[in-house]
């Protein structure tokens, strides 16, 4: 057919085919004699297909991915790019939902005082800016790409040396002395405390005395048990784990009948999450705009990966998390990541890491937002989460948050 019947059965202008055409996402033949395009039943079924991806939004750049990916006949690679125009979708919901707010509460103030007060529209729209900056800052700055082959690996051996010098860490463990009483004698054990922080409160008194290299998954396998143990999944469950990365976490918790899903910014990280635990949802898409419905999951959990976002964003993802568990009271959210217990603490480290000399510590302390563990669960209980945690070391802590009763 001519390009005027291939516009008129896709029901688009001759106009955009050429564009298309010039853009090298089609390449009709063309008539020997005249020079006439010519549309087979292949260019329509392509042309249909660059349509169908134009329509939800996604850049004639990735459209060109796209298609070379459904020509290889890789129908992964494809389904990545989907994956990645849902989380941009998403993002943009998430934004205008926020926006939405916004406008609301300016609206609730002018009701409540009787008259506009223009203070207090600038405060909301300058706390709206700045999530959004927050939001749309965030990049991989650390290429998990690159480190995706040789994770495990990695994890692994700087497991072994953590075992190897497990001795040594019991004996430079310091402790944690906490404010807050424990609510009955069942929620303490070893080196774990229930906690509900006053606002102002210090949470700990900390004494530095890491006397090993710095190591950013000691006592890893102890961490994401911590967390097995106390979300304690039924099975049927849904969870959702935040950074999956290669699976390491949503696997155990896959052994206990929890039916989970992953969510990664790595593409490379989520195919060896694939190949390693085939019958696991995977997906696209990061802390600060979860790309699925509101209500969605039992549970969410994370591990080694809340310390990527900074503070405005470490708002964003809570608030995130919330959203997307279901509205009960059974609930919970549990995250293990390197911690400072507060600004003290914090404070202590980085002038310690300032004379130790230690390079991959000073990196990881420049590269790194490593939350404040007292800050955490303030913003957990402002979200109505009573938290408890366990500290496993001198900065890897686990933190259980469930709905407040």
């Amino acid at each position: 057919m001519n390009i005027k019947e291939a516009a008129s059965r896709l029901g688009i202008s001759a106009r955009a085919i050429r564009f298309y055409e010039e853009k090298g996402l089609i390449q009709p033949a063309k008539q020997a004699g005249n020079g006439y395009r010519t549309y087979t039943e292949n260019d329509i079924w392509r042309l249909q297909t660059i349509a169908a991806l134009r329509e939800i939004g996604m850049s004639l750049q990735d459209i060109t991915h796209a298609l070379a990916e459904i020509d290889q006949g890789n129908q992964q690679g494809l389904e990545e790019y989907l994956e990645l125009q849902q989380a941009v979708m998403y993002a943009q919901w998430v934004e205008l939902k926020r926006m939405m707010d916004t406008t609301q509460r300016m609206i609730d103030l002018n009701r409540e005082d009787g008259s506009l007060d223009v203070s207090h529209l600038h405060d909301l729209a300058g706390s709206a800016r700045r999530l959004r900056e927050a939001r749309q800052n965030w990049h991989d700055r650390w290429n998990y790409d690159k480190q995706a082959a040789i994770h495990d690996q990695r994890v692994q051996v700087e497991c072994s040396n953590d075992v190897s010098a497990k001795s040594g860490d019991d004996a430079s463990t310091t402790s944690i002395y906490v404010q807050a009483q424990p609510a009955s004698a069942a929620d303490v054990h070893t080196r774990q405390v229930k906690i509900t922080p006053p606002a102002n409160a210090s949470l700990s008194k900390v004494h530095t005395t890491a006397d090993k290299p710095f190591n950013l998954y000691h006592n890893y396998d102890e961490a994401l048990e911590q967390i097995v143990q106390w979300i304690s999944p039924v099975s049927g469950e849904a969870g959702l784990d935040i950074g999956t990365g290669t699976g390491n976490l949503a696997g155990r918790m896959l052994n206990q009948g929890a039916v989970m899903t992953g969510i990664d910014q790595s593409r490379e990280m989520l195919r060896t999450c694939r190949r390693k635990y085939p019958q696991m949802q995977v997906k696209l898409g990061n802390f600060l705009a979860l790309p699925f419905a509101d209500h969605s999951f039992d549970f969410v959990v994370s591990s080694f990966a809340f310390h990527h976002l900074g503070p405005d964003q470490q708002q964003l993802a809570l608030e995130e998390m919330q959203r997307v568990l279901k509205n009960t009271d059974k609930v919970r959210i549990c995250l293990t990541d390197l911690m400072f217990t507060d600004s003290a603490h914090r404070d202590t480290y980085i002038k310690y890491a300032a004379t130790a000399g230690d390079i991959e510590q000073q990196r990881a302390l420049r590269e790194r937002h490593f939350p404040l563990l007292d800050e955490l669960c303030r913003r957990l209980g402002h979200l109505g989460y009573e938290t408890k945690l366990v500290r496993h070391n001198e900065l890897l802590h686990t933190v259980m948050a469930v709905p407040m009763q």
